[in-house]
């Protein structure tokens, strides 16, 4: 599918730069001209596809929608969902979950999508499947909705709502609830492409220097760092590897965008794919600038819950994926 990128990348290097094949800079090169149009393209497509889905299914009505209905569990799974087709990164989508909080949707509710959505959406599958393929795509995104769902579940069960901060507490109590109002001009198709195509641009003007840091950053480690190097620290066989991976990634920050170039190389220098998308899940879903931003609605016990709960079901995941491939 996308032979024709790996020539164009092929000529520019060896044939416009005339760089010798072998060279660390000319790998390096290689790399970052190959994936970084690869990954665009599939990028662009995905939004701009999954803009037409969103612009069927708004937020207000999706919101208004979990905080009515009794769904018997299912609301963790329906949010978890929602989450994939929200192209935020983890601190875009604190604003949306202290709405769902005031909107009176139940708190593990709006963990499970808090989790997933800069786990699992279209710019992280269309990377994915660039990357890795569709087979371990789909196992990623079954993972990433299974880990949203199982940690909301979790969280709501602790009943944790006294930790939330006074300012929600009062919020809370002083909040009527909302009318169910979405009324909604009708527009044909045609008539939404352009706005869908302004907000995929809106989009790509935010992601596209991420991406290109991103794969810049793979591309450096794909060209000069030796084949086998991480293997001693992060192997299959080290059963410590995927709880390492995942304690030294929560520090850091990033997207799906970002880091998902750097996965690719660190699978391709030797680390199983399990210990990769384990240091992947807490680069992306955990990290110390959304740690701040929660601090609005939640106490510092609170965070420390919801970060150790994810933490302990992404080193699962990494498990699984580890026996898996």
């Amino acid at each position: 599918m996308f032979d024709w990128v790996q020539q164009l990348a092929d000529f520019i290097v060896f044939e416009v730069l005339n760089l010798k094949q072998g060279n660390q800079l000319a790998e390096a090169l290689n790399f970052f001209i190959y994936d970084s149009i690869k990954i665009l393209l599939l990028v662009i497509i995905i939004i701009f596809l999954m803009g037409i889905v969103n612009s069927y299914f708004p937020v207000e009505k999706v919101k208004n929608y979990l905080s009515r209905k009794k769904l018997y569990g299912l609301e963790y799974l329906m949010a978890s969902l929602f989450g994939v087709v929200t192209p935020f990164c983890s601190c875009s989508s604190v604003p949306l979950f202290i709405g769902f909080v005031k909107g009176g949707i139940p708190l593990g509710v709006t963990f499970s999508f808090l989790v997933t959505s800069p786990l699992v959406n279209e710019v992280a599958i269309g990377l994915f499947i660039g990357l890795f393929g569709i087979k371990t795509t789909v196992i990623y995104v079954i993972s990433g909705i299974l880990l949203g769902t199982i940690s909301g579940v979790i969280l709501q069960k602790l009943k944790l709502e006294k930790y939330l901060t006074p300012w929600v507490q009062q919020v809370l109590a002083n909040s009527q609830k909302e009318t169910d109002k979405f009324i909604g001009e009708k527009f044909f198709l045609k008539d939404r492409l352009p706005l869908i195509w302004n907000d995929t641009k809106i989009i790509l003007k935010g992601i596209v220097p991420y991406v290109l840091v991103g794969i810049a950053i793979g591309g450096l480690m794909h060209g000069y760092i030796p084949e086998g190097f991480f293997e001693e620290y992060l192997s299959k066989d080290n059963w410590f590897a995927v709880p390492i991976a995942t304690v030294l990634a929560v520090p850091m920050y990033s997207g799906a965008s970002a880091v998902l170039p750097i996965v690719q190389v660190l699978v391709a220098k030797g680390i199983p794919l399990g210990t990769a998308i384990a240091f992947m899940m807490a680069v992306v879903g955990l990290s110390l600038p959304e740690a701040m931003l929660l601090k609005k609605v939640m106490t510092i016990k609170l965070i420390a819950i919801f970060f150790s709960v994810v933490t302990v079901c992404i080193i699962i995941s990494g498990y699984v994926f580890n026996v898996i491939f």
